[in-house]
C-alpha cells in the first residue's frame, strides 16, 4: 500500500520515543549536516527515510533494532510492487533512489555504535538500466521555443533569458536558481556557478546571445523585482513576479510550459536544454572532456578520469561548437586534441545525463 508524502512527513515528525526510528533519522539528518553535506542531499534523504519509517510504522516496527536483512528486504519489494496514482510503477531508478538512503541511515548506525551489526549491508539495490536522453531539441526546435516568451513584456524578457542561459550553459536548474549577479563575467563571457552538485565551483563559458539577455533583462526588468532588504534577494540574479529567488518545481513548470507552448511533440523542461546542449556541441565536434567540464561531471563510468581544462580553451571550444552563435570555426574543436571521442564515451555522457533527469524528475515528486 502506498504511503502518501504526507503521512511520511508525520512519521518522521513522531519523536516522542527517543529510542524509535524518528529519533535516530532525526540525529542522523543533523550529523549530514554538521558534516556540510549539501541542503539538497539532507532534503532528499529526509524524504526518503521518510517513506522507510512511515512503512516501518505500519508495520509496528519502531525501532532501528527490530529491523533485519528480510525486512528490509520486504520494503524492497513493496517499492517494486508499488503503483502511483497514474497506476504506473516506480522507476528502478526510483527505487534505487529510496533505497540508498535507508543503506546509509543502517550504516551510520553501526558505525555509530547505536546497532552491533548492519543489516542492510548485504542488500542488493536494483540494477540500473543505462538508457539515453528520452527528447533532445534540433536547434530548429530550440529557437521555436526561444521565440514563445514575449520579448515586449517584463516577463518574457526574463523568461527568454533563463532559455538562453540554460541552452548556452546546460548548468542545472538548482544551479541557474543560485546564481548571483557578480556571478556573470561578461568581458570574459564566463559565468561562475558556485557550489554546484557536490558542493563544487566550476567557471564555464556563456554565449554572447544568453549575455544580451541577461543584460536586457538586469536593465529594464530585474530592478521592478527586486522588493525588500533580504540579502539572498537583493544579490539572486533571476527573480520571480514576487521578488522571490526561484524554487527548483517553480522553475521547472515555467520551462516546461514553453517547451509545451512550442508543440514539438517532445516534452522536458530545464534538463531537456541540458541534454540538448551536450548533444549538440557533441555533433559540433567537440571533445567529450570539454562537454564534461561544461556539466561538472567530475568522471564517466566506462570514460577517462575528468580532464582539467583551462576556462580559455573551453570558451574557445564553447564559441566553436555551440550552436546559439553558428561561426565558421569547427576546426578549433576539431583541433582540440589529437583524437576524437569514441561514441561509446559519448552514449555514457548521454546516459548520464538521462540519470541527472529522472534524479531531477524524482525530487520533484518528493517536493
Amino acid at each position: 500500500m502506498p504511503v502518501a508524502p504526507s503521512r511520511a512527513k508525520r512519521a518522521l515528525a513522531d519523536r516522542h520515543d527517543p529510542e524509535g526510528l524518528p529519533a535516530y533519522v532525526a540525529r542522523y539528518l543533523e550529523w549530514l549536516r554538521v558534516h556540510n553535506y549539501s541542503s539538497c542531499t539532507v532534503e532528499n534523504r529526509e524524504a526518503c527515510l521518510g517513506y522507510f519509517v512511515a512503512w516501518c510504522t505500519e508495520r509496528g516496527l519502531a525501532r532501528p533494532k527490530e529491523l533485519t536483512k528480510p525486512i528490509l528486504e520486504r520494503y524492497q519489494r513493496s517499492l517494486y510492487h508499488w503503483r502511483k496514482r497514474n497506476g504506473q510503477p516506480l522507476t528502478f531508478r526510483a527505487q534505487h533512489a529510496r533505497l540508498v538512503p535507508v543503506r546509509a541511515l543502517f550504516r551510520w548506525l553501526t558505525r555509530q555504535n547505536y546497532l552491533l551489526y548492519n543489516p542492510a549491508s548485504e542488500l542488493e539495490l536494483p540494477r540500473l538500466e543505462r538508457r539515453l536522453p528520452k527528447h533532445v531539441l534540433t536547434i530548429a526546435e530550440v529557437e521555436q521555443v526561444m521565440r514563445i516568451p514575449k520579448p515586449d513584456e517584463p516577463r518574457g524578457i526574463r523568461d527568454r533569458a533563463i532559455l538562453e542561459t540554460l541552452y548556452s550553459t546546460g548548468m542545472r536548474r538548482r544551479e541557474l536558481i543560485g546564481l548571483a549577479l557578480f556571478d556573470i563575467d561578461r568581458e570574459r563571457g564566463t559565468v561562475m556557478i558556485r557550489l554546484g552538485k557536490g558542493k563544487k565551483d566550476r567557471m564555464i563559458p556563456v554565449g554572447e546571445r544568453a549575455v544580451a539577455w541577461i543584460d536586457r533583462y538586469q536593465e529594464e526588468v530585474r530592478p521592478d523585482l527586486v522588493v525588500g532588504r533580504d540579502p539572498a534577494h537583493l544579490a539572486t540574479l533571476f527573480l520571480t513576479q514576487t521578488g522571490e529567488p526561484f524554487t527548483p518545481n517553480r522553475l521547472t513548470q515555467l520551462v516546461r510550459g514553453y517547451v509545451e507552448a512550442a508543440r514539438l511533440g517532445k516534452s522536458g523542461s530545464c534538463h531537456l536544454f541540458r541534454h540538448t546542449m551536450a548533444t549538440l556541441m557533441l555533433e559540433n565536434g567537440a571533445d567529450i572532456r570539454y562537454i564534461q567540464a561544461m556539466l561538472g561531471h567530475a568522471e564517466l563510468s566506462t570514460t577517462q578520469i575528468y580532464t582539467q581544462v583551462s576556462i580559455r580553451r573551453l570558451k574557445e571550444i564553447h564559441t566553436a561548437t555551440h550552436p546559439g552563435k553558428p561561426r565558421p570555426v569547427r576546426a578549433i574543436a576539431r583541433d582540440a586534441t589529437e583524437e576524437q571521442p569514441e561514441t561509446s564515451s559519448a552514449e555514457a555522457l548521454l546516459a548520464a545525463l538521462d540519470a541527472e533527469a529522472q534524479e531531477e524528475e524524482q525530487d520533484e515528486v518528493m517536493e
